[in-house]
């Protein structure tokens, strides 16, 4: 049998270039979320990396996660305040890190094996909108995207000199980020069986839901959690939305621990 443990050399010059970043903020997810993240991704994750978790509450998370206050988003005096928002993650230089970054969401569940999103070919990779593939021009989902960090501050700086605009045109700013990078040439979308929705494809149709129970879906990688469902909802059979039943997903209690 063949040795496959990649050399000591190769692990630690990848954990230079690969960075994994996630953002936690307020007290909707506590550090558990953080520390099930870390788990799922060393699990996964062949080749060396280095996590960093933007947060307002480093406590309770684990030592290996490098926490970092959430940088401010710095809008002109006088515009009114928002909350904490993934387009800090593009500035020119986010605390020195270089290389290239994976960032998700705190309530994805990894099912499968992340170094080809490492791999794959693109500038800027993201999933394309479940809802909105008969657009011609989709808007990205950002719950698990890449880019190369310090490659697109133009993109945090025009928000900066035109936030009115921004937000009077675009109904959040995963649209403003699809459209911005899409005008540039740089929005790719990861392959679509990468990481499909809990919601629209991991639940069996109505009304086989009621006697089936929710599936990895085929070439799956990164479940999303987005809509009415979370991790800890459906492991216990729950939704948050009434007459919308869900058997309890036991592949997701083996995939989403520490």
């Amino acid at each position: 049998m063949s040795d496959t443990r990649i050399p000591f050399h190769v692990t630690l010059l990848n954990a230079q270039r690969r960075h994994i970043l996630c953002m936690k903020w307020g007290t909707k997810y506590g550090p558990e979320y953080v520390n099930r993240l870390y788990a799922m991704v060393r699990r996964n994750l062949r080749s060396g990396f280095r996590f960093t978790c933007l947060t307002d509450d480093p406590q309770g998370i684990r030592s290996e996660v490098e926490c970092r206050p959430i940088p401010p988003l710095d809008l002109p005096e006088g515009t009114p305040e928002r909350g904490p928002t993934k387009l800090v993650g593009f500035a020119a230089d986010l605390y020195g890190l270089r290389g290239t970054a994976l960032f998700l969401d705190l309530d994805v569940v990894i099912v499968g094996g992340l170094d080809p999103f490492f791999e794959y070919p693109g500038k800027f990779l993201i999933i394309e909108d479940y809802k909105r593939r008969w657009r011609r021009r989709g808007t990205g989902d950002f719950s698990v995207f890449r880019f190369e960090i310090g490659a697109h501050p133009d993109v945090l700086e025009h928000f900066r000199n035109n936030v009115a605009e921004v937000i009077s045109t675009f109904r959040n700013e995963q649209a403003y980020l699809s459209d911005f990078l899409h005008r540039q040439g740089k929005l790719t979308y990861w392959p679509a069986a990468w990481c499909p929705s809990f919601k629209h494809h991991s639940i069996p149709r109505w009304p086989s839901n009621y006697w089936r129970a929710p599936f990895v879906p085929p070439g799956a990688r990164i479940v999303v959690f987005d809509g009415e469902c979370n991790p800890p909802g459906v492991i216990a059979g729950r939704r948050n939305r009434s007459l919308r039943f869900v058997h309890s997903a036991r592949w997701v209690t083996e995939c989403w621990r520490e």
